[in-house]
């Protein structure tokens, strides 16, 4: 099977720059995207590609934040949000089940600037998606989860860690956070196969930094370990433009 996410910056905007084209073209079995800034209806006029059935969990708030699975494959069962009240207005996620694995798609809060959202972030969200991550696995099946994380992980995974250390995204407690993620038996599919620097999937809009490749790496592919026999290969694709984020995707064997 081969999985994409992508976080869109907006659904709508995405239709204009090139998202049907990206869909038929890459083939895909399942697409997961975040920050579709839509409810269904905003867009039920839209031909999209044949064969996919769609799994939208829309934000209370209009236009903003969203999340979507495209799978060709009907999942066994579709299960939205986390189950909190307190973060489940946003539509931030989606669980889809497949004979074989669970696949979770998820966009996280953001820290925002001035970190006024990191206690929220750190303290209430980040440790409620994990125990939900936990059990859901006690159902019988390993997790994937995909989507725009809003972490850049270690230093690697940023071109300019030092200057961003107390910014949204790179604090010492949303890296914690997620190295707990890790230690809880999951791994990062991507840095399966990639070990090296320069690698990122979401780029400012300011001063060119994508030319340039100024660039974080937020999202990512991470599975639960005892899939890792089943990892066939883990992909950026910067070249993909439309959004201020690029694709990611996972191929795996089932």
């Amino acid at each position: 099977m081969k999985l994409v996410s992508w976080n869109v910056n907006g659904v709508r905007a995405g239709l204009r720059k090139g998202l049907l084209e990206y869909m038929m073209e890459h083939g895909s079995d399942v697409i997961c995207l975040q920050e579709t800034k839509a409810h269904p209806g905003d867009v039920q006029h839209i031909a999209w590609p044949h064969g996919y059935h769609a799994y939208w969990n829309s934000a209370k708030k209009k236009g903003y934040s969203g999340t979507v699975i495209f799978s060709k494959i009907k999942p066994l069962s579709v299960v939205n949000d986390i189950g909190h009240k307190s973060h489940d207005d946003e539509g931030r996620v989606i669980a889809a089940e497949y004979p074989d694995f669970w696949l979770v798609n998820v966009y996280q809060p953001n820290s925002q600037r001035g970190l006024t959202r990191l206690e929220y972030r750190t303290q209430e969200w980040d440790p409620t998606f994990l125990k939900y991550l936990k059990k859901l696995g006690k159902k019988g099946k390993p997790v994937i989860f995909c989507g725009d994380l809003n972490v850049a992980h270690k230093e690697i995974d940023l071109k300019n860690p030092k200057t961003n250390r107390r910014n949204a995204g790179f604090t010492d407690e949303e890296r914690g956070n997620f190295d707990r993620v890790l230690e809880a038996g999951f791994v990062d599919t991507f840095r399966e196969f990639e070990p090296g620097p320069d690698h990122y999937s979401w780029w400012s809009q300011m001063m060119n930094c994508r030319g340039r490749n100024i660039g974080w790496r937020v999202d990512y592919f991470v599975a639960d370990e005892k899939l890792k026999p089943a990892l066939k290969r883990a992909w950026i694709s910067p070249e993909v433009m439309g959004s201020d984020h690029c694709p990611v995707g996972l191929e795996i064997s089932v």
